[in-house]
Order: structure tokens, then C-alpha cells, then sequence
């Protein structure tokens, strides 16, 4: 049989990035292996990392077919590796399966939420394995985000716990995985630091509960931050900035505290291991680090999903989707502020809309929109 639809793309080429609407055909699925026609697609910042990457949004242009944007040059290292290969987007989503192989025959015609890849698309060949049913009252919006930020928040809870920390400071935490965390916590009774950039951003967090919420911008924030952390006794944080002091300031309020709790003075500082995770890029400038006022026993690393899932095992992996999938309606529902077409995510003003990554906007993509 076959079906065509359209599938968008994100190209590297010549020192630009150019994004396109392309025609592919679709085969029919293996034995193991399903077709969804999808109706559902969030946009993740870790989508917009691949869809724009390190382009210059001040140089958008539109062209026959699509968009195309400059790379500045000291972003091209970056980027070398995807030069010339045309790129299909979106990590996950959710839609009706409409061809199923032999062994998953069961899953005709139900709805599922899916994670894989290539989601900003009419249509999504994949495993099986690679999608989960949707609860028969969940619709296509309720599944299109049940992995990626659900299983980070779970996640992060899992780092925590594994590490023998009991309690948690969490950057840019009024947005959609920062409710997510907070509800978990809330309902697994840790102690959580929430730090945001703005009133409007802490009052979402105490709207659903917040106990320890900062303004980074506020003189006295230092101050805050210090008494947060000796409050909860925090001592692993996960930041979505990434760039400038920040992470820096956390290890310092960290440290702080557990100096302030230690019965002996160590000129080497604490002996209590401080963790930082960085796992985001809002703030594209290098991580500074003041690494003579947190003492020695510290740790900075990145944190990506699907390495820790690989890491933590598949009986975790297995038990962390089981909670997702149970507590999908409450605690990891998803909010969106506006839901566009596929061919809608190449309007420029709409790109610009989505790429800001604002906190409390939240865009869907609905291929079935056209």
C-alpha cells in the first residue's frame, strides 16, 4: 500500500540552515512496526535545538520552499557533523495508528503516544516498542508530551535518590517540565528549590503549590538562595540555563550551608558532595564557574534523557513509564497556549513565536491542520 506526506526538515549546508516541507513515502510497516498518522507534536527546546540550531535568527529569509538562515561562523564547528544530511524533526507525538504489522495487529486503529523522532510529519513509521496506547479518555494533545519531559522531571527525582540527596534545586522551574517536577515532588514529598527569572514565572509555581520559590532577578536573591538551600538541605541541582554564573551560584549557596552545618573547620571545604547538572541551553554564553567558593567536593556534568535511561536500565525505564502513563491527565499534563498546522511552523512570524521559548507558552503542532 504506501502513503505520502509531508515531513519537515532541517538542512545544514554551506554555511546556512535551511528548513523545508518535503514529500516522503511512507512504506508499510514490518511485522513489529506501526503507522501513525500523527496529530499531536509538541515543541520541545531540545526540538528547536536540531530544527534551528546555531542559526542567526536575524538572517531569515524565506525562499521557494522553505526558510533559510545564515550560520556565523564560529557556530559551524558545532554543526559540522549534520553538513549536507537533511534532517528530519520533532522527538515525540502522538496519533492514530492506521497500518499495523502482523505481531501488533492489536494496535489498529487505537491511539498512542510515540517517542523516535521525525514527529513533525503527516505520517510516522516505528516500532511498536517505540509507542505506548493512549488511555481510551486521552486524546492526541494529552499523549503528544509523555516522554520527553515527563521521564526528565522522573528522571531528575531518580538522579536525586540514586545519589542519596534529599532535596533538589531545579533553573528556569516555572516551565512546563520545571510544574512537572514540582508535582512530582509534592506528591513524593521532597524538597524542591524552584528558581525563576520573573513574579509572573514564581506565581505559576505557587499557583500549583510552591514552597521555595526564587526570583533570580530580586538584589537579595543570594540571600534567598542561601536560606532555601539550608532550609531543604539541597544538594544536587539540574540547570536548564547553562551558561553564566548561575550554576555556580547554586554550588556556592550549597556549600554555604554545609559549612554552616559542619562541627570542624576543613580549609578544603565541606565534605559534602554538591552535584550540578546541566541540561539545558538558555543561556548560550560559556558556564563560569567560581571554583574556589564551593570548596572541593563537587561535581559539574551534563544530563541528557536517553543516556540516563540506557544507564538506569529497562526495569526503571519501564517503571517510570508505567507512572507517566498512569498520572498522565494530573501530573504530567501538558498545557499548550497554541496549537499551529505543520506548514504553520515555517510562517516566520510563527517561528519567531516558538523559538523565543518563553515560560508559560507552549506550542503543539497538528499536522492535520494542514
Amino acid at each position: 500500500m504506501g502513503l505520502e506526506g509531508r515531513e519537515l526538515r532541517s538542512t545544514v549546508q554551506d554555511g546556512r540552515l535551511r528548513l523545508s516541507l518535503e514529500t516522503v513515502r511512507i512504506d508499510d510497516p514490518a511485522d513489529d512496526e506501526i503507522v501513525v498518522r500523527v496529530e499531536a507534536a509538541p515543541i520541545n527546546p531540545s526540538d528547536i535545538g536540531l530544527l534551528i540550531g546555531p542559526a542567526d535568527l536575524q538572517s531569515l529569509r524565506e525562499e521557494a520552499g522553505g526558510l533559510s538562515f545564515d550560520i556565523p561562523q564560529a557556530r559551524l564547528g558545532s554543526v559540522a557533523g549534520r553538513a549536507g544530511q537533511s534532517m528530519p524533526v520533532g522527538n515525540e507525538g502522538a496519533g492514530t495508528v492506521v497500518a499495523a504489522g502482523k505481531a501488533v495487529a492489536h494496535l489498529q486503529g487505537r491511539r498512542v503516544g510515540m517517542i523516535g523522532g521525525a514527529m513533525y510529519a503527516d505520517y510516522r513509521r516505528i516500532r511498536a516498542a517505540d509507542a505506548v496506547p493512549l488511555p481510551e479518555d486521552a486524546t492526541a494533545a494529552d499523549g503528544a508530551a509523555m516522554f520527553v519531559n515527563p521521564l526528565t522531571a522522573l528522571g531528575f527525582v531518580e538522579t536525586a535518590r540514586q545519589g542519596g540527596h534529599k532535596a533538589i534545586v531545579h533553573t528556569a522551574a516555572a516551565s512546563n517540565l520545571g510544574q512537572m517536577l514540582q508535582r512530582i515532588c509534592l506528591a513524593d514529598g521532597i524538597a524542591l528549590v524552584n528558581i525563576v527569572r520573573s513574579e509572573e514565572q514564581a506565581e505559576i509555581l505557587r499557583r500549583i503549590g510552591t514552597t521555595h520559590v526564587l526570583n533570580s532577578k530580586d538584589t537579595d536573591f543570594a540571600e534567598n538562595l542561601a536560606s532555601a538551600v539550608e532550609q531543604t538541605g539541597a544538594t544536587i541541582a539540574f540547570d536548564a540555563i547553562g551558561g553564566g554564573t548561575l550554576g555556580s551560584d547554586i554550588l556556592r549557596a550549597i556549600e554555604r550551608a554545609s559549612v554552616k552545618a559542619s562541627a570542624e573547620y576543613s580549609r578544603y571545604g565541606s565534605t559534602v558532595l554538591k552535584e550540578l547538572y546541566i541540561y539545558g541551553a538558555l543561556d548560550m554564553s560559556p558556564t563560569t564557574l567560581d571554583r574556589m567558593a564551593f570548596g572541593f567536593q563537587w561535581s559539574v556534568s551534563g544530563w541528557l534523557l536517553f543516556p540516563f535511561l540506557q544507564k538506569a536500565g529497562p526495569e526503571v525505564a519501564a517503571r517510570l513509564r508505567a507512572r507517566v502513563v498512569a498520572e498522565l491527565k494530573t501530573t504530567f499534563a501538558s498545557r499548550y497556549t497554541r496549537v499551529i498546522g505543520l506548514a504553520e511552523a515555517l510562517d516566520p512570524d510563527v517561528l519567531r513565536a516558538y523559538e523565543r521559548k518563553a515560560t508559560g507558552e507552549k506550542f503543539l503542532i497538528d499536522p492535520t491542520r494542514g
